[in-house]
């Protein structure tokens, strides 16, 4: 059996023999349909587009409740596309993890072509002009992680990328956030057309760091004389543009090798990951959890499709950033982080096993349950205990899931303010006192231990990609295991960075803490177990 428009058609008896569930649908006219009158693009096409936003939208296709597809712009490298997406025909097989380990497959036809929009080729460019030129398009999402929106560097200034496309214009951009601002720019000519722009990633007010961002790249454009007045107007406008706010939660770890076996052994051909040359692994597969939400605030000025008939729940801006708070800063994300960085330290290679260690659960309990809810307010669409309960008691415990610690520490510097700064902001704004914590400011010192890149035995590891390693690091030479360096020093210009957390940590009243907690898990072999065993049983 092919992945592929001309495999699914010609194999329909084994797809359906090895509980492969096919499109319902002619993916070549919803192909042609798409291309004629695109209504949706996506910018990110990772893990989570293909096995939660597609599979939404494949619903919907199902169920001829659309009759579109997804149209998605890639503005880095074309490797995922040329190694992956071309040769299966944008197709993409889902595999959902159920906790009994069993699976549940199908092939997601939604995706009709991805644009590469790096500068090198041109023929994508001006298709995706032309689309945003088109009225019918609804709305641009985007899953391109925290750093995709970012437009500085950890110093507080504008990146050397960002400077050049300031320069150079909308018609040489090459940050994602200025190819945004330069299709919006061809929608404003050919008819200022409305449209919304919904950030699906986890971060919080995703759609004001959006607006935020395109609106500071078209501000440079007005003054450096490329684009008129008009323009910013436009964006400005949010009942023209709308830049709705939203709360995504669905874990999609990279490629699982069992997984894979497991396609080749029900006789599915070409499913292998691929290591691509940043280090990530891709395949023409997605393998996930089942539980999955999405909340969006309702704003779409051009309309939208269906989404509520597939799962996705709609609601106004504050109960969207109430759902998001509950997951991103308190409920599930910076439970996941504090598990990350302690897994590596540890030596794990599952979040799922370190569920089985006695003082990682506790921290998790007590970072969740203790420290986390008392600054919840109950967005009333989803209930936070319950919430938080279903991520302790069912979703970290599924040994179906591949998730690992080293993937979920990927970019932890871009995470931190949100996963634990906007916490630490709730306890000042409600006169909480911070002296007691003891969760939250073990998972930053087990973060700075784990960016010593040693773990608890005294043997290197590899750390995982972040765009502030080399500098964080810096900060901390000379630091190594049962040292008497003078750890204030090296440690003070992160603990107090507000770029980094969001916050002065110091401030906060946990700075002085977090030394403290580092010192301990620095002072010999062993040292992070006996600090978790001392302050967690």
């Amino acid at each position: 059996m092919k992945v592929t428009e001309k495999g699914i058609e010609l194999d329909k008896s084994a797809f359906e023999k090895a509980s492969i569930a096919l499109p319902m649908y002619s993916v070549s006219e919803v192909r042609r349909r798409t291309c004629e009158h695109p209504v949706w693009v996506h910018m990110g096409a990772g893990n989570i587009y293909h096995a939660f936003i597609a599979s939404v939208q494949q619903e919907l296709l199902n169920r001829k409740l659309s009759d579109r597809g997804i149209v998605t712009l890639s503005t880095r490298s074309g490797e995922t596309r040329e190694k992956i997406e071309k040769p299966h025909d944008n197709l993409v097989l889902g595999v959902t993890l159920l906790p009994d380990s069993s699976t549940k497959m199908q092939i997601i036809g939604a995706t009709v072509c991805d644009l590469l929009l790096n500068g090198e080729d041109k023929a994508d460019e001006s298709r995706a002009v032309e689309m945003f030129k088109d009225k019918s398009l609804q709305l641009m999402s985007f899953t391109i992680t925290e750093k995709g929106y970012s437009l500085k560097g950890i110093d507080g200034s504008f990146t050397p990328v960002v400077l050049e496309d300031f320069k150079n214009g909308p018609k040489r951009a090459k940050h994602g956030m200025s190819i945004t601002c330069a299709l919006l720019y061809e929608r404003y000519l050919a008819g200022k057309y409305p449209i919304s722009l919904v950030s699906m990633d986890n971060c919080s007010n995703n759609g004001t760091i959006l607006q935020r961002s395109v609106v500071t790249v078209a501000e440079k454009w007005v003054e450096n004389g490329f684009c008129e007045k008009g323009f910013l107007d436009y964006l400005k406008d949010e009942n023209i543009v709308a830049f709705p706010c939203s709360m995504i939660d669905k874990i999609t770890p990279r490629p699982d090798p069992d997984i894979e076996k497991m396609l080749k052994d029900l006789g599915v051909e070409d499913m292998e990951s691929i290591k691509t040359t940043k280090g990530t692994y891709i395949a023409p597969f997605v393998n996930a959890e089942k539980p999955q939400y999405l909340v969006i605030e309702d704003r779409f000025p051009n309309g939208r499709p269906p989404l509520e008939k597939a799962g996705v729940l709609f609601t106004t801006k504050k109960g969207v950033e109430l759902c998001e708070r509950m997951k991103v800063t308190t409920c599930l994300n910076p439970l996941h982080t504090a598990l990350a960085v302690y897994g590596c330290v540890l030596g794990y290679k599952k979040i799922a096993d370190e569920m089985d260690d006695r003082e990682l659960v506790s921290l998790v309990k007590k970072l969740g349950y203790d420290e986390g809810l008392k600054v919840v307010e109950d967005p009333k669409i989803l209930n936070p205990k319950s919430f938080l309960s279903e991520v302790i008691e069912q979703r970290l415990v599924n040994r179906a899931l591949p998730d690992t610690p080293q993937r979920i520490a990927t970019d932890t510097s871009q995470k931190v303010p949100v996963r634990f700064g906007e916490t630490l902001k709730s306890y000042r704004r409600l006169g909480l006192d911070t002296s007691k914590m003891i969760a939250l400011p073990l998972a930053i010192a087990g973060w700075l231990r784990y960016l010593l890149g040693v773990d608890d035995n005294g043997k290197e590891f590899v750390l995982s990609d972040d765009p502030q390693l080399e500098t964080l690091r810096k900060y901390l030479e000379g630091i190594t295991l049962g040292s008497d360096t003078d750890i204030s020093s090296k440690v003070h210009p992160i603990l107090s960075n507000k770029v980094i957390f969001g916050v002065d940590l110091y401030e906060a009243g946990v700075g002085l803490k977090i030394e403290n907690l580092f010192r301990e898990e620095i002072a010999s072999v062993g040292a992070v177990r006996n600090t978790l065993k001392k302050y967690l049983d």
